[in-house]
């Protein structure tokens, strides 16, 4: 089980969301807790991050370091990529 770390960042995205978004993007992260790569789409231009999750029309963004699942980013989709 991969223990999942924010940054800042993506702390600061979090609180600015909507409290029914923002539980259900602490539900998926939860809930790929166990297998972190199992839902997860691999970045192909890697400056924002390794790996991405999908809720809804927001995108989580993430590395994997070991078995520490890092949160760089939280954020509407068509924001999250600029």
């Amino acid at each position: 089980m991969a223990k999942v770390v924010l940054t800042r960042r993506a702390a600061k995205d979090l609180e600015e969301l909507d409290s029914q978004t923002k539980r259900r993007i602490l539900e998926k992260l939860q809930m790929n807790a166990a297998n972190p790569l199992q839902q997860s789409v691999k970045l192909t231009a890697s400056k924002l991050g390794t790996y991405r999750y999908r809720v809804g029309d927001y995108r989580i963004i993430f590395d994997l370091e070991g078995d520490i699942l890092t949160v760089l980013r939280v954020g509407h989709r068509r924001e999250i990529y600029l």
